[in-house]
């Protein structure tokens, strides 16, 4: 099959024949119809779980895709042949991930029933940014009418933050690069925008949120925001910088934020779509054979919204 993989850690990522995986007791084999791209797969590339968790080479790489389940395990009950799917493929050892015209993943993993309103492909670029943003936001306790200051909104978690905040009620103040990404994030939610370019946050927000969700910055901008958020307010980081003794001086709550990949959440995914209540940002469609390039571009924050690798589009 083909495959997007690397032989060794820090090396490029190359399209490649590799042998179909096998269907053990307790897996499910899936056909893929597209895999999503996120900056974690080619931190993985740079070893990122190296001395965390087994390793395979060729490696892999890939956490989301989306395709139909085709072939079932002894033991593995939660689906069967022909069921479309989505979620996160990763597990151990790593290397044996979505970038792939197949991958055999446990049953027990993060996957779930995919969204009947949309295409696989677009299911396919949800999982991983789509529950970080439900479930940074369900950490944060925000209600209805309350202010979230969103820090690199347009991302692909931000993107679907801001629509799952907007469907909330609450009110969303994010951060962007110009007249383009400003009116992208507003056409998705958004009540104002910040033009991080011309000033920073902190010079241009007079403060008040009710909490801080920074997707992007260092340990010195994050701080420097802390300020802006009211006092038993929330803040979150996903770039693990956080200082909980300063965000506890401030009178504040939160700190660094992780996904973890459920098949509850992508139920609720799931629902927030077939409801009109979330779209999927996409930036580009992309063949596998693409998928180096596409991987050098993300590491150079050049991506807007998600890039989607298609795979078999027969599958749709």
């Amino acid at each position: 099959m083909k495959a997007v993989a690397v032989n060794q850690f820090k090396s490029i990522p190359q399209v490649m024949d590799l042998p179909e995986p096998p269907v053990k007791a307790g897996t499910i084999r899936i056909r893929l119809a597209a895999a999503g791209l996120n900056p974690f797969d080619w931190k993985l590339v740079d070893g990122i779980l190296e001395n965390q968790m087994p390793h395979v080479f060729p490696m892999i790489l890939g956490t989301d895709g989306a395709g139909v389940v085709e072939s079932v395990g002894t033991g593995a009950g939660r689906f069967k042949v022909g069921d479309r799917v989505y979620g996160q493929m990763i597990h151990p050892p790593i290397g044996e991930g979505s970038y792939a015209q197949m991958v055999t993943v446990p049953d027990s993993a993060a996957i779930a029933a995919a969204p009947h309103s949309i295409a696989l492909s677009d299911a396919a670029a949800l999982p991983t940014a789509g529950m970080t943003a439900l479930q940074i936001l369900d950490r944060a306790g925000l209600t209805e009418g309350q202010k979230l200051l969103l820090v690199g909104a347009t991302g692909g978690v931000g993107s679907f933050l801001t629509q799952i905040a907007k469907a909330r009620g609450i009110y969303v103040i994010a951060t962007a690069s110009g007249e383009d990404s400003a009116a992208r994030i507003k056409a998705l939610g958004a009540a104002e925008t910040i033009n991080y370019k011309t000033a920073p946050v902190e010079e241009q927000f007079a403060g008040g949120a009710d909490a801080l969700i920074d997707l992007v910055s260092d340990k010195v901008n994050f701080e420097k925001m802390l300020p802006l958020v009211k006092k038993g307010g929330h803040v979150n980081t996903t770039q693990f910088v956080a200082d909980k003794d300063r965000i506890h001086e401030l009178g504040l709550r939160g700190g660094n934020f992780e996904t973890k990949g459920t098949p509850a959440s992508l139920d609720a995914l799931r629902e927030l779509i077939d409801n009109g209540k979330v779209t999927v940002p996409v930036d580009r469609r992309i063949p596998l054979d693409q998928a180096p390039q596409a991987i050098a571009d993300s590491r150079a924050a050049k991506s807007k919204g998600k890039t989607i690798l298609l795979i078999d589009t027969s599958l749709e």
